[in-house]
């Protein structure tokens, strides 16, 4: 007796099913940067130095297995070095660069909610590009997973608004939007690590120009950096900052974003703050106020809420194609 073929519907929900998982892996992953940074920072390194340590290192990591998925394919970084291009100065080097520059001026948590406004940017970018209005539960959701950032963030207590400050963060949030659209192409060919690889080695190369231009001050100390109560060597924190919140995040995100497509793939990034929540508790005994617990569940509730809106248009397309002219 042969085994029934799985149903269309079934095969069909399977990508969107592993995506969700993949960027869920990947904001998580991404969540711990905060704590990495943080602890590299009091230990006496410089913001700049741990931003340039994280991509660098990165990049050699993905150096090798890149190199050997891409030999006798180099013809297709010709064609790609556009989404290259944009993924790495624009996604990996401006959108860092552009949140270290943003906290010198306005607090992080407000750098942090208008840099995860990139979604948005995105959403708006595509309706403008492709003259279609997302749907009304789409812009629902999206209001939400705002609303939410923002009450995670603290900004609703009040804070005063440098305009350097919100123009950087402008910028960072530009960068993240070209993390998701330009994550979510696939239609150069390059697969998902070796385009990471190509990315945060083209990433890269600002920064340290940057460094070692003064643009980014550059302090490293061989001073232990503290993590739960633990003393650590910091090139262990390092480590842990280059192989959890780069090299799997990048992977992961980005092979999300070429299952989910762009517009929701972001949307679900707007559970990194939830986790840096989560993570903030078990590695930093810090709990959260009511409000930020609020501003967590709208996050879930936005981001259920676009998904929503995405599979509810699809359908509506599905069907007015197969409706006889």
């Amino acid at each position: 007796m042969q085994a029934s073929a799985p149903l269309p519907h079934v095969a069909a929900q399977a990508p969107a099913v592993t995506g969700f998982l993949l960027a869920i892996g990947s904001a998580a992953s991404f969540a711990l940067s905060g704590i990495f940074a943080s602890a590299l920072m009091q230990a006496g390194w410089s913001a700049g130095a741990a931003t340039t340590a994280r991509i660098a290192f990165s990049a050699i990591v993905l150096l090798g297995p890149t190199i050997a998925l891409m030999r006798g394919r180099w013809d297709l970084v010709r064609r790609a070095w556009p989404q290259l291009l944009a993924f790495g100065v624009l996604a990996v080097a401006g959108c860092q660069l552009a949140f270290f520059l943003a906290v010198q001026y306005i607090p992080p948590s407000l750098a942090l909610l208008i840099e995860f406004t990139g979604p948005v940017m995105l959403m708006l970018w595509m309706w403008a590009r492709s003259r279609v209005a997302p749907s009304w539960v789409t812009l629902a959701g999206a209001g939400i997973a705002v609303l939410g950032v923002v009450s995670i963030s603290g900004v609703l207590a009040g804070v005063s608004l440098h305009p350097l400050g919100i123009a950087f963060a402008l910028v960072a949030a530009a960068g993240n939007a070209a993390y998701y659209a330009t994550g979510a192409a696939s239609d150069h060919g390059i697969p998902t690590l070796p385009f990471v690889g190509l990315g945060l080695l083209v990433g890269a190369v600002p920064l340290i120009v940057a460094g070692a231009i003064g643009m980014l001050p550059f302090e490293v100390t061989s001073a232990p950096a503290t993590i739960a109560g633990v003393s650590l060597s910091p090139w262990i924190v390092v480590a842990g900052m280059v192989l959890i919140s780069t090299v799997l995040s990048y992977l992961l995100g980005v092979a999300a974003s070429r299952r989910l497509g762009a517009t929701v793939s972001s949307f679900t990034g707007y559970s990194e703050p939830l986790f840096g929540i989560v993570w903030t508790i078990v590695l930093l005994a810090v709990v959260p106020t009511p409000l930020q617990w609020l501003g967590a569940a709208l996050i879930v509730t936005g981001v259920i809420t676009v998904k929503a809106g995405e599979l509810r248009h699809s359908r509506a397309l599905k069907r007015a194609t197969l409706v006889p002219e």
